[in-house]
């Protein structure tokens, strides 16, 4: 069982999120990738304890994270199991449903049945009698959002999941899941969207403003834009890089010349401020108070050590967000 370090607790902040009494981490470990059975397991472990010793003390999963799906769940699991079974209340551990996780009409969407037999599924997986937060993963057009939303209440009240969230939903649709959750009392605390620099979705479709005005909080993914708001690509695309071993989420012709440049100036300007891009791109997303926390992802224990240094990065300037918005 691993021994955490005493001052885990020094440096990492804890805002509120939105208007709940629940505080998280204002980094959070997500594990979308590097998690899975292709995964060494002596690494994963690493990764988890690194961030443990430093404060990262939420871990975000869903079903379907793999390969295969509901691997990482399993993966996640065996190290809570192993190391850190001692400080499951010291844990945040949150996982998902809404995308495709089995064949079938009942392993898709946003319907009661898959909702709940799911979140039995990754409770039996990461070997946990309840998770912190249930997210409904996506927006389902073809399920009534008062059946998903009186399922995430159901699983609430059952206390398999102590708060609810949504991922990927828009500023209206959330604002009528969150009055729904409200009249059946459920609590509704955060919600999960890809940001950064480069996309700034949530800004044009009302996510972030309607869930600033109804006190919800925001948690953040892909807030590297898959690895380009980094050093990385200056030069070029590597190897080893995700964009050649995996397609899936980062191609090639995201890099264009012109964003290529907009990459270079933004890099130009984190070294003026004396801090790498990475760093500067995390402090842009903490920049307003309205994300809560912010999910980053590693492939070794070093790049979540790196990622820690935004807590000590300076605020942005009037004048450096403008450059940001023109690199944008």
């Amino acid at each position: 069982m691993h021994i955490p370090s005493p001052d885990r607790y020094a440096a990492m902040q804890f805002p509120y999120c939105g208007n709940s009494g629940l505080r998280l981490p204002q980094l959070s470990l997500g594990l979308w990738h590097n998690f899975g059975d292709t995964a060494r397991y002596d690494t994963m472990r690493a990764i988890v304890l690194t961030a443990f010793d430093n404060g990262i003390v939420h871990f975000d999963l869903a079903n379907n994270y793999g390969p295969e799906p509901g691997a990482a769940e399993r993966n996640f699991g065996r190290i809570l199991r192993e190391e850190l079974a001692a400080h499951r209340d010291e844990i945040l551990i949150t996982t998902k449903a809404g995308y495709g996780m089995w064949d079938g009409p009942y392993g898709d969407g946003g319907s009661r049945k898959y909702l709940v037999a799911s979140l039995e599924a990754s409770l039996r997986r990461l070997g946990v009698d309840y998770v912190d937060i249930f997210y409904h993963h996506r927006m389902d057009p073809n399920t009534p959002l008062e059946e998903t939303m009186g399922a995430l209440a159901q699983i609430v009240r059952s206390g398999k999941a102590l708060y609810a969230g949504l991922s990927n939903y828009d500023g209206p649709t959330m604002e009528k899941a969150a009055a729904l959750l409200n009249e059946l009392r459920c609590p509704f605390v955060i919600n999960q969207n890809r940001y950064s620099i480069f996309d700034r979705t949530i800004e044009k479709n009302g996510l972030k403003e309607t869930a600033v005005r109804l006190g919800k909080g925001i948690i953040a993914f892909s807030p590297l834009a898959q690895g380009l708001l980094t050093d990385r690509y200056l030069h070029g695309v590597p190897a080893d890089s995700r964009m050649r071993t995996d397609g899936r989420f980062l191609q090639d012709s995201a890099l264009t010349g012109e964003r290529l440049a907009q990459i270079r100036a933004l890099n130009a300007l984190a070294a003026a401020r004396g801090e790498s891009l990475a760093t500067m791109a995390l402090r842009w997303i903490l920049r307003d108070g309205a994300v809560t926390s912010v999910l980053v992802g590693a492939s070794r224990p070093e790049q979540l050590l790196d990622d820690l240094k935004v807590l000590s990065s300076p605020a942005l300037s009037e004048e450096e967000l403008k450059i940001i918005d023109a690199n944008s």
